[in-house]
């Protein structure tokens, strides 16, 4: 797996990195759980922007990113819209997508981006191109909240992810039984073994696909997230907790 730098935080190498999310639907509120992320082990910050009551106005945008940079320092900042098609907090028109992440881009505040796999071909690959033309990394990503499709289309999505021209790709996936975490955590070792360079990050939601945000320098996830005061999905554990955990793990690897 070739490492894929954030600012300084390497993602591809060691055991996985902890990614803290921001969900405020205010600027106060964003700002207050920006600021008890030093308490926190986040290795890097997500801005849920979905969740954010004036994302649409890009004024608003541009002085919460470099409000959140002025909190958060030297931590690698990723943006974040979920759509509400893969589990987010509001609907957005394709064009509307474009404008905000290639400004999110422009604004020079952000360092990495989420580009969802099923959006419109041609806007994800104006945004990627725009993303790497201002030094921003890409995660592509797909969230299946209702069930968790089987290895092959796990695997077939991860590499259409490669093959857009994303640096880190990621999918999250709902199980209905232990089978389909086995499914999950399968597709991700071969994908890394056989497939792609990249880095890869993956996780099962929910309680019982819990395991697979602790087993990733098991099985090839680069990166696994912790809830810090609001969790982003089913599943998260506190970020405190999750940190123990994954150094546990990861001193009984080397």
């Amino acid at each position: 797996m070739n490492t894929v730098y954030i600012r300084e935080l390497a993602i591809g190498e060691g055991r996985p990195k902890i990614c803290v999310p921001i969900c405020g639907k205010t600027g106060q509120d964003i700002l207050d759980q920006a600021e008890r992320i030093h308490s926190l082990p986040a290795e890097i910050v997500e801005w849920r922007g979905d969740w954010y009551d004036e994302i649409f106005d890009m004024s608003y945008v541009r002085a919460m990113l470099e409000a959140l940079r002025s909190v958060i320092g030297e931590k690698p900042l990723l943006f974040t819209f979920r759509t509400a098609q893969e589990g987010g907090e509001k609907a957005i028109r394709p064009e509307q997508y474009r404008e905000l992440l290639e400004s999110v881009c422009e604004s020079g505040w952000a360092d990495a981006i989420d580009v969802e796999l099923f959006m419109d071909e041609k806007v994800r690959g104006l945004i990627i191109e725009k993303a790497h033309a201002c030094g921003i990394k890409v995660i592509a990503s797909n969230h299946d909240f209702i069930k968790t499709p089987d290895k092959d289309e796990i695997t077939r999505r991860l590499i259409l992810m490669d093959e857009m021209g994303a640096d880190i790709l990621k999918i999250a996936v709902m199980p209905k039984s232990r089978t389909d975490v086995l499914d999950l955590l399968s597709a991700t070792e071969e994908m890394q073994r056989l497939y792609t360079e990249k880095p890869v990050v993956t996780m099962s939601m929910g309680s019982l696909g819990l395991i697979s945000r602790l087993s990733g320098e098991v099985f090839g996830s680069a990166m696994t997230f912790g809830a810090g005061e609001k969790a982003s999905a089913p599943g998260q554990i506190p970020a405190e907790r999750l940190k123990m955990i994954l150094d546990e793990i990861h001193e009984h690897m080397v």
